[in-house]
């Protein structure tokens, strides 16, 4: 099962590797991660495998969006076919 991370948030260094060190603690694999900073605001878009994951898709969801305030940063975690079915046309 995969899932999209993106995170928003003012940009400071080690962002993609507090990011990267969450997912390892629950054996979520990345896939893929596009990053880029516009006008001083990181932005973060990453493919995820939940397939070895400890955690639920959505477990994982609470636990990154609690994380995220403790970093100010804006962080949500959904199911890829969610988030294919917001971006489609």
């Amino acid at each position: 099962m995969k899932a999209i991370i993106t995170v928003i948030g003012k940009d400071k260094v080690g962002i993609l590797a507090i990011i990267a060190n969450e997912c390892m603690k629950g054996n979520i694999n990345i896939l893929d991660v596009s990053q880029t900073i516009v006008d001083g605001f990181f932005t973060m878009t990453m493919s995820t495998d939940f397939t070895n994951a400890s955690e639920t898709i959505s477990q994982f969801a609470t636990h990154m969006e609690e994380f995220g305030k403790e970093k100010e940063l804006v962080i949500r975690v959904m199911h890829q076919d969610i988030f294919d079915s917001m971006h489609k046309i």
